[in-house]
């Protein structure tokens, strides 16, 4: 079997489930775990780099607008890998090569791949996907033991948080312009013993105004924003502090957004873990390995970090 994955979810899912032996390439992007870097990349994103938040969004919306792709992928090198199996998505148009794309070139290559689509809104449909994958790699009981032991893990947080009084939480899935986070964003800080005042659990992340968030008095603000890790998400936190300070939030945190939140693979089990830690750290450990600040303000100490 002979794998391709163009989605790092996919790839964090591949290797989650002991099949990294048969992954043969990824995509620019995949750098978890650190032996997939090492592998050939079938993507380039069209971006150039040094952009700013605020240019990241406009590009992309002027690109999507216009029906132009994002990313480009090297069908050349696809055909000379001749994979039995491309993992791709279509839930976020800009998060991956286009899945019409991909559909095109897999009929064309002479290895007549299989192409397997994971668009998962939801913790559950994570955890299905699982399942899906080792299916398709013909190995289906690794996939339900890795459901069951993610399952098992995020048990142990909602027992943790259960009866625990319920902090407020608006999680910033984008900062400029502001996005709250939707899709899985909303069921982790409900496991994890929050309440999501702004996000539509298992639908896109909407766009907002910062005036729409105003008067929703969080407890807790987390920027996470989309495929960024703790420094940057933390820059651009500090970048937009006083609109955060405005919320009202008495805790403000940074977090390790491409690693546990931005991709819907088995690290989000991660980030129900790190969640219950932030909002509740006298009944969940922190993590340890995930990386995340609590913010205070421009001029002041950014507090702890993993």
């Amino acid at each position: 079997m002979r794998i391709a994955s163009l989605v790092p979810s996919a790839t964090e899912m591949l290797y989650a489930l002991g099949l990294g032996e048969y992954v043969v390439a990824v995509t620019h992007e995949c750098d978890h775990p650190p032996e997939a870097r090492s592998l050939p990349h079938l993507t380039r994103t069209v971006l150039p780099p040094g952009l700013s938040a605020a240019e990241i969004d406009r590009k992309v919306k002027v690109r999507v607008a216009e029906g132009q792709a994002l990313y480009e992928l090297d069908e050349e090198l696809l055909a000379l890998l001749a994979p039995d199996l491309i993992v791709t998505q279509a839930v976020c148009e800009v998060c991956a090569v286009s899945y019409e794309d991909v559909l095109e070139v897999a009929a064309r290559l002479p290895s007549m791949p299989r192409v397997l689509q994971q668009d998962p809104s939801t913790l559950g449909e994570m955890l299905e996907d699982a399942v899906r994958l080792a299916e398709a790699a013909q190995v289906p009981r690794l996939g339900h033991e890795l459901r069951g032991e993610l399952e098992g893990r995020l048990a142990t947080v909602r027992a943790a948080v259960s009866g625990a009084a319920l902090p407020r939480v608006i999680a910033l899935e984008w900062l400029d312009p502001p996005f709250v986070g939707g899709h899985w964003i909303p069921e982790m800080i409900s496991i994890a013993g929050g309440e999501d005042v702004a996000g539509p659990p298992g639908l896109k992340s909407p766009e907002v105004s910062w005036g729409e968030l105003s008067g929703l008095n969080p407890d807790v603000a987390i920027a996470m924003p989309c495929g960024c890790y703790v420094d940057d998400s933390r820059a651009q936190a500090l970048a937009h502090w006083e609109r955060i300070e405005a919320l009202g939030a008495q805790r403000v945190f940074a977090v390790d957004a491409a690693s546990t939140f931005s991709r819907p693979g088995p690290r989000l089990v991660d980030g129900v873990e790190l969640l219950g830690h932030l909002l509740h750290p006298d009944l969940v450990d922190s993590p340890g390995s995930i990386g995340f600040a609590e913010l205070h303000g421009p001029a002041r100490e950014p507090g702890r970090r993993a």
